[in-house]
């Protein structure tokens, strides 16, 4: 049987690393998504105050089947 699947995009931030930040999205679309099969990282910046970096921000594409 063929899947269908939706993609989802979303960005999360952390003030450890990029790592953190991946995981922090994660976490967050697993609890609303079911069936993710994928992640993408889009992009990853950091924004920076007073000449340090205060939070690492990450761009994903999450891809998940669609339920019957």
């Amino acid at each position: 049987m063929m899947s269908v699947f939706s993609v989802s995009s979303v960005s999360a931030a952390s003030p450890v690393s990029f790592q953190d930040a991946l995981e922090k999205g994660y976490s967050r679309a697993s609890s609303t998504l079911r069936g993710i099969e994928s992640i993408e990282v889009i992009g990853e910046r950091a924004n920076v105050e007073a000449g340090a970096i205060k939070e690492y921000v990450v761009d994903l594409k999450i891809v998940f089947a669609l339920e019957k």
